[in-house]
């Protein structure tokens, strides 16, 4: 049987888009199933996510008492919604001068931090329902962080879901770094910002991590269903950019960073999969349609809008969605995957 992969993109807000994918996704597989408490989670053996493809991700095998997913694909979707506006709430920050922007970051951490407690309380990563493969960066040692399940329970490397989903959205220039410990009885300290430096699509590290899984020997044991963060590449001329500095160049360097990688990930995922038939590689980049691009407008009036721009997504991938549902529904077992070390 064929390890199936959920990998989900960073970017800010707009994990509204592949939230309202997944809502249609779920629905089919109750459909198909047959099984009208499936949740997102059941149908997956790992869980991939940078920034917030690690929140959605982490909400999607999040345990309830009974051991069950608690949150629905719907019900994720509606936290980014009612608290988007929250997070991304920069008070008076738009009337301050630019040397503001130059000491410190765009928001507080305070309602982010308050946000991932209220949902994720004081749940470990052992504790969650599948393996996971959630991306951060510590800056202090200079090397990927990749929150791993399989290590929590075997290696005793355990942190705070909440934590370590603060380290993995930790976008430079709209948050702080930062500061997490693992649990008891490591306690290592790590200084991290958002995953998307190294990994906007987390999708190859999850290759990689599930090639350590037994009876997988490749691409043609995996099912990859990889979404995007919504497509909308903005264009930098020469003249433009010739005599920008530091300031001027914070936030495109970002934004070629986040969309550059994601574009390198599905090249290099499409050379793997052209090289065995019949792979099951799915790469779906949502359309953003009318909604704006940046990472932080929670406005009310662009929820709005990225919720319909979800929706129409949902729609226009409709067949491609039915094709996955099939794929997971008939892939479905009790298969309990070991990672190799």
């Amino acid at each position: 049987m064929a390890i199936r992969i959920l990998s989900i993109d960073g970017g800010g807000i707009r994990g509204i888009l592949p939230g309202e994918i997944l809502v249609s996704l779920e629905h089919k597989l109750k459909v198909q199933s047959g099984n009208p408490d499936a949740r997102i989670g059941d149908f997956f053996d790992l869980i991939a996510g940078t920034s917030t493809g690690a929140v959605l991700g982490a909400a999607y095998i999040f345990p309830n008492e009974e051991g069950r997913p608690k949150f629905s694909a719907q019900e994720t979707v509606n936290i980014y919604l009612k608290e988007g506006d929250k997070v991304f709430n920069g008070g008076i920050w738009p009337y301050l001068d630019k040397l503001r922007l130059l000491k410190e970051e765009k928001y507080s951490t305070h309602e982010l931090e308050k946000i991932l407690k209220k949902y994720f309380g004081k749940t470990k990563l052992s504790e969650l329902l599948k393996p996971t493969c959630f991306i951060s960066y510590d800056i202090k040692k200079r090397e990927q962080v990749i929150f791993r399940q399989h290590c929590a329970l075997v290696r005793n490397e355990d942190f705070l879901v909440r934590d370590l989903l603060r380290g993995s959205t930790a976008a430079p220039t709209y948050f702080e770094p930062a500061r997490i410990y693992s649990l008891s009885p490591i306690n290592k300290k790590y200084i991290l910002v958002d995953g998307g430096m190294v990994a906007s699509d987390p999708a190859l590290c999850a290759y990689s991590e599930a090639i350590k899984f037994s009876g997988v020997s490749g691409i043609k044991d995996m099912i990859i269903v990889s979404l995007g963060t919504g497509k909308q590449l903005t264009s930098y001329k020469y003249k433009e950019t010739k005599n920008w500095g530091i300031f001027n160049w914070a936030r495109p360097a970002i934004d070629i960073a986040l969309s550059g990688g994601a574009q390198m990930t599905h090249y290099y995922l499409k050379q793997i999969s052209s090289t065995v038939e019949n792979t099951k590689y799915y790469r779906i980049q949502p359309d953003l349609h009318d909604a704006n691009s940046a990472l932080d407008d929670a406005s009310p009036k662009n929820l709005k809008k990225l919720k319909k721009s979800g929706e129409r997504n949902a729609k226009y991938y409709d067949k491609l969605l039915d094709d996955i549902a099939r794929t997971l529904t008939n892939t479905q077992d009790n298969h309990q995957y070991v990672q190799r070390y």
